[in-house]
């Protein structure tokens, strides 16, 4: 048997497990998958969903939240959710264009500033058609979009100023093909590499820098192992909640309308409260000697233009920008 088949069926077994344990508290559990830790601002988002589920529901659906990837990486938890299984993963959308390729613009270069102008796009009609078709065409269900993790910065060994300074730098990227390409198009090597793996690597010098967003350049102590952030902010990472088509729509109508509003809310609360923290975590990393650079972006939104072309967002980058700006 092949190595990913038998790693489906376990999944499938364990989320039997999963359900049949909880049976006597829940009628139906959901498991939420996360690469985050737990002291990043928007897990707190994640622990208001299972408390608000609970009550709203009257404990007919329990949420269980398993951060640090303890369930597998962000693509084993979405193979595992096509394959019917009751698991949820906080995952991007360049994540979700191998199934569906509109997601891919979300993670695009400077599409949109800020979390109110991306919170737009992710509440449209447009992205709703999306959601509709993810469900029927892929089997995985979007239950919200709207958990903002902040915008994405350089996180390297020697400063970093214009697109050149990045020549000959292996930067960690996500393996999709929008983070590949804009990572290149700034100057960069990419190289893929599982979030849960960039301390060591960076440790063992097998890359020489990263890009994150704030809270998370703390929640995976990569402070230790790097000098330099650069806010370029080129990523404006928006996140969605996301699970099995085929579990959803298995679920009475009345848990359904629950888990997708609960999840808006939840997204919310995720969002403001991790805007609210990036003072404080910048703080935080100072003090513990890395230097935080600002720099002139527009030699990058320059050199990372071409991508939308490259990956046929062209005309959908105008519709997107036009809705964030309304």
């Amino acid at each position: 048997m092949k190595l990913k088949s038998l790693k489906l069926l376990m999944a499938t077994a364990i989320g039997a497990v999963m359900v049949t344990g909880s049976a006597l508290a829940a009628d139906f559990t959901l498991s939420v998958n996360t690469a985050l830790a737990t002291n990043d601002p928007l897990y707190a988002g994640l622990e208001a969903l299972v408390e608000n589920v609970d009550k709203a529901s009257g404990g007919r659906l329990e949420i269980k939240l398993f951060p640090n990837s303890q369930l597998g990486s962000d693509e084993d938890v979405l193979e595992q959710a096509r394959a019917g299984v009751p698991v949820a993963v906080v995952v991007d959308g360049g994540r979700l264009a191998v199934f569906q390729n509109e997601f891919g613009v979300l993670g695009a270069p400077f599409l949109a500033s800020g979390y109110d102008g991306i919170r737009k796009v992710v509440m449209s009609d447009m992205f709703e058609g999306w959601v509709e078709d993810l469900n029927s065409g892929s089997n995985l269900q979007v239950l919200s979009f709207n958990w903002w993790q902040g915008e994405r910065h350089l996180l390297t060994q020697t400063p970093v100023k214009v697109p050149a300074d990045l020549a000959g730098i292996r930067m960690r990227t996500p393996g999709a093909p929008v983070w590949i390409e804009t990572i290149k198009a700034m100057g960069a090597t990419p190289t893929p590499y599982p979030w849960g793996e960039v301390y060591s690597a960076l440790s063992a010098n097998a890359i020489d820098g990263a890009e994150a967003q704030i809270p998370a350049i703390r929640g995976a102590k990569l402070n230790e192992v790097i000098k330099y952030i650069t806010k370029t902010g080129h990523i404006n990472l928006i996140t969605g909640l996301v699970t099995s088509g085929a579990w959803f729509n298995t679920l009475p109508e009345d848990l359904q309308k629950i888990l997708r509003e609960e999840s808006f809310i939840a997204g919310d609360i995720a969002s403001y409260g991790t805007r609210d923290s990036f003072e404080t975590i910048e703080a935080e990393l100072i003090a513990s000697g890395v230097i935080i650079n600002e720099v002139d972006v527009t030699p990058f939104k320059e050199a990372t233009a071409p991508v939308y072309d490259l990956l046929g967002y062209g005309e959908l980058r105008d519709v997107l920008r036009k809705i964030a700006a309304e």
